[in-house]
This record gives structure tokens, C-alpha cells and sequence, in this order.
């Protein structure tokens, strides 16, 4: 988009050189850190800081324009508008307007940003595809994804996620799914959110935006969304036998890091090979293909598409270290992501050991929920486990004999040597906010019993 274009977007008042308007920004920043020359530095004001106070230092570095609510002074190149919120929404709305390639809105607990890699992974074997980067998923970042979509895309894949009422249906007004993915309902954001049922009738509202036959794909093996009433048709994956579209076959190839499975549908089978290990892969693929043999693509192109899907951040890495062998699965955490990792470390070799963090956004039901993930670990393999933070003590004291709470972690980051032997399958699992892939750097550093990093740089 222009200058003009996201002027005329959002009704804002131009202050600057009316010549600047027909450029496009060369990229769009929220982090005055990272603005440079030609950049569109969008001003937010947050809980912690207001974008405003750093105007002036994107402006000596050059960047195209700014968004802001501030006039300045004159000849200062500033886009001002009412609301930075809402006037992305506007502009983010007015770009998606101009395209009618199919939207995939992928939405759920657990698994977002694994099912939106993997969607986009099988649409680009049949054509260009554009996708949220990253996890810009919420409020700010599908907006601004939204901004630089341009032609030459044949679909887009959209992770939309949510921690608050009313968050969907304003990303739904802007997206327009033409088709919904729901993932699975699970325990979080309760607390803004109250339970499951919330959690659905939340997510649900991404189809307030899409048309009344937009195809509706959901996963039959969650309880809740299996006996939902959307009002519409549902195309149902996962492994019951009542799924349009089935895993079967499953089994585990290359060590327990890749996985094969059979996808079963009414036009036939075919079997993938999935370069990721854990049972909520299936799931992904499932949702991919179904998304992908709803838009016609061939189960070549599927086949394909899966086999060239790559993980994300810190979303199951597996990292073998000489030492040990790492899971870095910290980029995020509840209940049932829990659930899910502590299963999927079945399938590789190695004592087990669980270094858990925080649940974030648990509200009341928060002790509980920490008690529930240290039983089920003492109760499905877990040899040991070592956890951090105010309410990840809870689920030491459930797990018992093989746990060990630590309420520093540059204690726990100290201890490493002594907690990880040689051979040791190790997964690190938290929400964001704690910070744990501090901790899953320092067990890739473990060298012969030792944490083989600067100490002054630990934390």
C-alpha cells in the first residue's frame, strides 16, 4: 500500500510532503529499534511505554513516514489519526478488500502457528502463498501482515489467535475467512475467557465475517468442537472414524524425529511423510490436507507440501547436542500443549526429563491446572522434573519423588550440569513470559557436564 492509500484507508490527516504519498513504505515497524530508511514506524501506546516519545529518533533515521495520534511540528512527515488501532484495521481491511484469493483463517488453543506452517507449506506446492509471519497473529499483527500482502499470491493463510472477548470478531471484520480451521479448544486465556465453552464462543466468532457456505474445517477429535452447533457443515479431520479426512497408519521413522502417516478421504488415501515428530503433527497435516483437498489441490501437491514443512522458533525444536538431547518447546504453554509434548518425548530414546515454567492466564482454576500437569508427568514417563516460577511449584509438589522446584532460575541455569546426564532426553516448556528459552539455551550449551557459555551472560 501507499501512503495515499492507507491516508485514504483510514481517514487520516496528511502532515508532509505531499510527494511522499505515492511511495510505498518499505516495511512497516512497531519497534523504533528496528526502523530504517523508508520504513512506516507505526507510534502504539502501551501498558509500558508510548510509541510517541520515540518519533524523533525514527525521523533521523530516515523512515518514510509515521503513524501516529500527535501532530509535530511542520513538514514532519506524520499520518495522523484518531486511533493506530483501528486505523491499521482500516487499512489492513481496505488492502484484504482487493483480493479474491481464498483467506484460510486458522484459529485454536493449541497448535496455531504449527497448523498455519504446515497449511501454507501444502497450498505453496500448488502456488504462491502468503502467510502471517511469525506468530503476528492478535490485534496488531494480522494488520500489519495484512498491509504488505501484495499480488502474486494464490491464497493466504491467516493464524488468528485471541486472549480477550471481542479480539475475533474485530480480526474476522478485517480477514473475511473465506474458510475456518478450528484446531481444538483447550484451557487457555481462562482467565479473561472463563472456561471452554468461552474459549469456543470466542473463536467461533470468526466465521461473523466469512460467507454462510464458507467451508468450516474442525477437528473431530475434540469433544467440544465435534458436538458444536455452528449452523453450517463441518468437514471433520483427525483419527476417529467419523472424520471426512483420517490419519491412520501412524508410525514413527528416523530415530522418532519424523513420522509417516495415511490420509484417508472420500476420493481415496495417500501417505506422507512429515519431517517433525509428535502426535499434534498429525493433526496439523490432517488440517492441511483437508484445507487442501477442499481447494482442489492434488495428493501429489499434499504429499509434497507436508515433506517440505519446516518448525518455526522455539516450537519443538529438537536439538542434539553431543550431550543431551534437547526439546526447545518454549515459546508457549497450557494444559493441553502440555499434555501434548509430555506424550510426544514417548517416542524418542533417552531418560526423560521435563524443565516446565509458568502457565500463564490460567486465572482461578490456575493451582489446579499446574497440580494436573505434574501428576500427569509422574503418571506418563517422566523420570524427572525440575520446574520454575510461583505456580509451576505446584506441579512439583503433584509430580513427587522426581521433582525439584527451583524459585530462581539462575539457580536451575547453574544447577544444569548436575540435573542433565549424559544421554538425557530434555524438554523446556513454558509460557513467553517467563523466558525460558534462557534455560534452553544453556542446556544446548551443556559440554561434558558443564554449561559451556560466558557465566556474566547467564541470567
Amino acid at each position: 500500500m501507499t501512503l495515499r492509500e492507507i491516508l485514504d484507508a483510514c481517514e487520516g490527516r496528511w502532515y508532509g510532503d505531499p510527494g511522499l504519498l505515492d511511495r510505498a513504505p518499505a516495511d512497516i515497524v512497531t519497534d523504533s529499534r528496528k526502523a530504517g530508511p523508508g520504513s512506516l514506524f507505526i507510534a502504539l501506546r502501551g501498558e509500558r511505554t508510548d510509541g510517541h516519545r520515540y518519533i524523533p529518533d525514527v525521523l533521523e533515521r530516515g523512515v518514510l513516514a509515521v503513524l501516529c495520534e500527535e501532530e509535530g511540528p511542520a513538514g514532519e512527515p506524520r499520518l495522523v489519526v484518531p486511533s493506530v488501532m483501528k486505523a491499521l484495521r482500516h487499512a489492513a481491511r481496505w488492502n484484504r478488500n482487493r483480493f479474491s484469493i481464498p483467506f484460510v483463517g486458522i484459529t485454536g488453543s493449541v497448535g496455531k502457528t504449527t497448523a498455519k506452517e504446515m497449511t501454507a507449506a501444502v497450498l505453496a506446492a500448488h502456488g504462491p502463498t502468503f502467510k502471517t509471519p511469525g506468530s503476528m497473529n492478535g490485534q496488531l499483527g494480522i494488520p500489519v501482515a495484512l498491509m504488505g500482502l501484495e499480488p502474486g499470491y494464490e491464497a493466504a493463510v491467516m493464524e488468528m489467535g485471541i486472549s480477550l472477548p471481542g479480539e475475533m470478531r474485530r480480526l474476522s471484520s478485517v480477514v473475511r475467512p473465506d474458510m475456518a480451521v478450528f484446531m481444538n479448544i483447550g484451557d487457555s486465556h481462562l482467565e479473561a475467557l472463563g472456561d471452554r465453552q468461552g474459549i469456543l464462543r470466542e473463536k467461533a466468532e470468526m466465521l461473523a465475517y466469512s460467507a454462510p457456505d464458507a467451508p468450516l474445517i474442525c477437528n473431530g477429535d475434540d469433544p467440544l468442537l465435534n458436538g458444536w452447533d455452528f449452523g453450517r457443515p463441518v468437514i471433520r479431520f483427525g483419527l476417529g472414524s467419523h472424520c471426512q479426512v483420517r490419519g491412520t497408519d501412524l508410525m514413527t521413522v528416523d530415530g522418532g524425529e519424523a513420522q509417516r502417516c495415511t490420509v484417508c478421504h472420500d476420493g481415496g488415501q495417500f501417505s506422507v511423510y512429515i519431517p517433525a515428530y509428535g502426535v499434534y503433527m498429525i493433526y496439523a497435516v490432517l488440517a492441511a490436507a483437508a484445507v487442501g483437498l477442499t481447494l482442489g489441490l492434488t495428493e501429489e501437491e499434499i504429499i509434497r507440501g507436508v515433506a517440505a514443512y519446516k518448525t518455526v522458533g522455539h516450537r519443538s525444536r529438537i536439538v542434539h547436542t553431543g550431550y543431551c538431547t534437547l526439546i526447545d518447546d518454549c515459546y508457549n504453554a497450557n494444559p493441553t500443549s502440555n499434555r501434548a509434548a509430555i506424550d510426544s518425548m514417548a517416542g524418542l530414546p533417552g531418560r526423560k526429563v521435563c524443565i516446565l515454567g509458568d502457565m500463564r492466564e490460567m486465572g482461578p482454576q490456575s493451582r489446579r491446572l499446574h497440580e494436573e500437569i505434574g501428576r500427569y508427568a509422574a503418571e506418563h514417563g517422566v523420570q524427572a522434573l525440575y520446574t520454575q516460577g510461583e505456580d509451576a511449584a505446584y506441579m512439583a509438589q503433584a509430580a513427587g519423588d522426581i521433582a525439584r522446584h527451583f524459585p530462581d532460575k539462575a539457580v536451575l541455569i547453574a544447577s544444569l550440569p548436575e540435573l542433565i546426564h549424559p544421554g538425557d532426553l530434555v524438554l523446556v516448556k513454558a509460557s513467553h513470559g517467563p523466558a525460558f528459552d534462557e534455560i534452553a539455551a544453556a542446556v544446548e550449551a551443556l559440554r561434558g557436564g558443564k554449561v559451556n557459555a560466558d557465566p556474566d551472560k547467564l541470567p
